[in-house]
Formats: structure tokens, C-alpha cells, sequence
């Protein structure tokens, strides 16, 4: 069978499952099934309204943090800290032995460095003049 490459001007959740079906298929081979989980770790303000968090997943034994945001106007009482501290926690508990993310240089990667996480790669020029990094903490 002859295979063409195409560029879809709109991708649709189809085709991201058709590229990754086979990708999934060979890690699985590999590295068994990933029991993927999401962690969502929220902040919410007196009236209920979610105003912040954590969002990640575990996956192969590792907690990967995608997101996290405090409030600026609440920015300086350790939420960060807190919610950091939680998802360790969580980590643990699902047995991880350890955490991953990533951060731009504009960022939060001293905050992380303090919590005892470390670079382990970066992303030059993303965006083009910053810095992109990644860090790791293992539990």
C-alpha cells in the first residue's frame, strides 16, 4: 500500500487519534499500558468559583504538572507552594517516583529550583529570545 503525506487545514480529534493509535500500540508493547490518571488540584474563592490550580496526570509512574496558576492578586501566601506540595502528595500516594514539568523563563523556574526540582533540558529561542525548561524531582 502507498502512503501520501497531507497537511489538513483543520485537524480533527479523528485524525489525532489516527496518529496516535499506532504510537500508543507500540509503547504499550513496550512499556505496558500507561494508566493514565488527571490530578486537579483547584483553588476556589468564597463563592465556589474555581480561580486557580494544578491540572496533570500520571502516567509511567511519573506525575506530570501541565498547569498551574495562582491568582496574581493572591500570589505570595504559598498557594504555589501548597498546591506543589499536594500534588507530591498525590504523587506518592499513586506510587510516582517522581514529578516532571516544564516553564518558560518568564516563568516560575526559581519557585520550582527552591522545591527541589531541576533542569534536566532547554528549549532554546521558545519564544524566539526566551528559554523553555524542564525540570524534574524525584521522589
Amino acid at each position: 500500500m502507498a502512503l501520501t503525506i497531507s497537511i489538513p487545514e483543520n485537524p480533527s480529534a479523528e485524525d489525532r487519534e489516527a496518529v496516535l493509535a499506532p504510537l500508543r500500540a507500540y509503547n504499550e508493547s513496550r512499556a505496558g499500558p500507561p494508566r493514565v490518571e488527571p490530578v486537579a488540584i483547584l483553588l476556589t474563592n468564597d463563592d465556589g468559583e474555581t480561580v486557580g490550580g494544578l491540572w496533570g496526570k500520571t502516567a509511567y509512574d511519573w506525575l506530570f504538572v501541565e498547569f498551574l496558576a495562582v491568582p496574581e492578586a493572591s500570589r505570595g501566601q504559598d498557594l504555589g507552594t501548597a498546591l506543589m506540595r499536594e500534588a507530591e502528595r498525590v504523587a506518592r500516594a499513586r506510587g510516582c517516583c517522581g514529578i516532571w514539568l516544564d516553564t518558560f523563563a518568564f516563568q516560575a523556574r526559581g519557585f520550582y529550583e527552591k522545591l527541589g526540582f531541576s533542569v534536566f533540558g532547554t528549549l532554546e529561542d521558545h519564544p524566539v529570545g526566551s528559554r523553555r525548561f524542564f525540570l524534574s524531582k524525584r521522589l
